[in-house]
């Protein structure tokens, strides 16, 4: 059996869920033996990104949660969606600036 961390934040609420399973169980595996979907009901699982201490497991650079076999000790994030496209927040931030020269 390994213990890993399924961590989750809200503006106002922070959720760290320990969670011990068996070696070779994926990332997936470790988000459903969270039950964090019982704790957040709202959370839509398929919409979230999920990193590994900051990695994301994006199927392109590393693997995907389902590919991905957690080790002892990891930290599987589940990352809510951007607000903003920052590139868009960059550009108002700059006509805000400008605004006030």
């Amino acid at each position: 059996m390994i213990q890993v961390e399924v961590v989750y934040a809200l503006p106002h609420k922070q959720y760290k869920i320990s969670v011990a399973m068996s070696e070779g169980g994926t990332a997936l595996d470790a988000l459903r033996l969270s039950e964090l979907q019982s704790q957040v009901p709202d959370i839509d699982l398929q919409q979230l990104d999920m990193g590994i201490y900051s990695r994301l497991l994006d199927g392109r650079s590393s693997p995907t949660p389902a590919e991905y076999m957690m080790r002892d000790g990891d930290r599987l994030e589940l990352y809510r969606p951007l607000q903003l496209d920052p590139n868009k927040a960059r550009l108002l931030r700059a006509a805000r600036k400008k605004k006030r020269k």
